[in-house]
């Protein structure tokens, strides 16, 4: 009789633990498969407002862990763990990750915020970190370049967000600024004209904003001219070699001079007696 109550005692006891158990289970697929379902509703939204691919992966990621976690909480909650201590656990591993991994972390926050306010996307040329090229890739750790010599250049986001960031490719024009020296001797007049003509003959190089011819110094050796023209931004390369060409051959074919710096040597013979 003794043994049979003991047994029953037993049995009541792992039936019950039986019952939290797969009752936690169901709570935890519950939670599971509500954590999936609210990823695909976030990644619909996310997609819908065209946000980058990078960006969509780990805000996705961090929802579904996130609520798998809370999930996994309520279940052990349910079984009866403190679960306070086990957060006060947690909560001490993540702030030892954190610290050792806060490089890391920086460049995620960095490559975030970039996709986020997009001071440039891909396919802009752009100048930052101390190097230059047009952005192949922007991930959520690094970024990716290319330079005008086809090597890719990979470079850490927070280098990149924590510094200057210039951006060649984010305006439709630019402006083409040129000095252009002649010499003293030379017809002002005259030159001014050439270097209109010379502006007005190439029609990549656009009227508006008018372009500027003006004398911007008198130099030790030269008067300075400021060519300054508008040109589409896909065009300015092309416009400025083919414009710098162009001005030597015709200052060339008019008899302008362009100075370059010289030194007169002066040598005295002296005779003894």
């Amino acid at each position: 009789m003794v043994d049979f109550a003991f047994t029953s005692a037993w049995l009541d006891i792992a039936l019950d633990g039986l019952v939290n158990l797969s009752l936690a289970a169901i709570i935890f697929f519950i939670g599971w498969s509500s954590a999936r379902l609210i990823a695909a509703l976030v990644k619909r939204i996310l997609i819908s407002r065209g946000i980058n691919d990078p960006l969509q992966y780990f805000i996705i990621t961090i929802t579904r862990v996130a609520l798998t976690f809370v999930a996994l909480m309520v279940s052990l909650d349910f079984l009866g763990f403190d679960t306070a201590v086990l957060l006060t656990v947690f909560a001490a591993a993540g702030l030892a990750i954190g610290l050792a991994l806060k490089d890391t972390l920086s460049n995620v926050a960095s490559g975030v915020m970039l996709i986020l306010f997009k001071p440039f996307t891909i396919g802009d040329y752009v100048e930052a970190a101390g190097v230059g090229g047009v952005v192949e890739k922007i991930g959520i750790f690094t970024s990716q370049m290319k330079t005008g010599d086809n090597r890719e250049i990979t470079v850490p986001n927070s280098q990149i967000y924590g510094g200057v960031i210039i951006n060649a490719s984010a305006k439709q024009t630019r402006r083409i600024d040129l000095v252009i020296g002649v010499g003293y001797s030379d017809d002002l007049q005259k030159v001014e004209q050439l270097l209109l003509e010379c502006i007005t003959d190439d029609q990549r190089i656009l009227t508006t904003p008018e372009p500027t011819v003006a004398v911007a110094e008198l130099a030790d050796n030269s008067v300075n001219f400021i060519v300054r023209p508008w040109v589409n931004t896909a065009d300015y390369w092309l416009v400025r070699w083919h414009l710098i060409r162009q001005i030597k051959v015709s200052f060339d074919e008019n008899g302008i001079s362009i100075p370059y710096p010289q030194q007169d040597i002066h040598i005295h013979q002296v005779t003894k007696d």
